[in-house]
């Protein structure tokens, strides 16, 4: 789960249809297949895959679910992130086979989870599948499986009921707001090792919601809660609101050897978005980290610092790459 949902890749693409066609998707499946060895890097591969994204339809889909074989765990985390953004009913079979598969590694079965619960179809058989997830040995899988099911639930019977505070991000979110507007009880929420962990999900996206220095401060000093989860999650809502005041935290937690590393790959991507010169720089010294997907995860955040920092329109670029490319 990552970018801003972010800001950087919910632009929607501006080329016309026609552009689409011209420059068609096999060109980007193309891009988004390659790896570095041979003229293709990851940011090149991210940006690729984010493009078909915001197409969207059956066709991308069927693109983005050739990269499942892929080596790298963090692109595949990435594209089962996507398909659940995508909210298109096509992708749940592919992401049933991703989270059964117990070839994948844990973050994209993690993903793959969360994408069905983002795409929220209420169905016993999925809800089943779901449910049985929820008792799976690796705790994110698990974790996340019982997110989606409550997820699905709660759309099922409160849905557009609810008044709830407005997601300034567009993400399709693994759990939303609650009422409470008091940042201190949402804190209490939060950090509560006792409470169900989609109350504290939903606590956690209230405070991103407000968008206030008192807001980003408490999800800020909420990194230091137990469960790799639900401290990925906080670092992922740190990196959509880009927020100064959550740089040392999640300096700390990627500059921790010792800690997850789902939670050093968000913290990494949140530095990203956040794209100060201490991030830029901070990145830089992580490029080369043992871990592969703290490692790949600074070579994207850096593509990312660019793009902040040099103020381009759209991040995800690729058709408009590919049309100045020709001409």
């Amino acid at each position: 789960m990552q970018y801003h949902d972010y800001p950087l890749f919910t632009n929607v693409s501006l080329l016309s249809a026609c552009d689409c066609c011209k420059y068609n998707l096999d060109n980007l499946s193309f891009l988004l297949f390659q790896h570095s060895i041979i003229n293709r890097d990851l940011p090149s591969r991210f940006r690729a895959l984010f493009t078909l994204r915001n197409i969207g339809g059956s066709k991308a889909i069927s693109q983005i679910n050739n990269c499942f074989n892929d080596s790298s765990a963090l692109l595949k985390h990435e594209c089962a992130f996507c398909l659940g953004q995508m909210q298109d009913q096509d992708a749940i079979p592919v992401l049933i086979s991703l989270l059964e598969d117990e070839n994948q590694e844990p973050i994209v079965r993690h993903e793959a989870g969360e994408a069905l619960g983002a795409i929220g179809v209420h169905s016993e058989e999925l809800l089943s599948l779901l449910q049985k997830y929820c008792n799976h040995p690796i705790r994110e899988i698990a974790d996340t499986c019982h997110l989606a099911v409550n997820r699905i639930q709660w759309l099922k019977t409160h849905g557009a009921k609810e008044n709830l505070s407005n997601n300034p991000f567009n993400s399709i979110d693994p759990a939303p707001p609650c009422k409470e507007d008091n940042v201190s009880k949402l804190y209490s929420i939060l950090t509560n090792a006792d409470e169900d962990l989609f109350n504290r999900y939903r606590a956690m996206f209230s405070l991103r919601n407000m968008a206030t220095d008192k807001s980003v401060k408490a999800l800020a000093a909420a990194l230091d809660v137990e469960g790799a989860l639900i401290k990925h999650e906080i670092a992922y809502v740190l990196g959509q609101m880009q927020h100064q005041a959550a740089v040392e935290s999640l300096t700390k937690h990627l500059q921790d050897s010792t800690e997850h590393a789902m939670v050093r790959h968000e913290c990494a991507e949140a530095l990203g978005s956040i794209a100060t010169e201490a991030c830029f720089e901070l990145l830089r010294k992580y490029i080369s980290d043992s871990e592969p997907l703290v490692r790949e995860s600074c070579i994207v955040a850096l593509d990312m610092c660019e793009y902040e920092q040099n103020h381009d329109f759209q991040y995800a670029n690729t058709l408009t790459n590919l049309k100045e490319s020709t001409v």
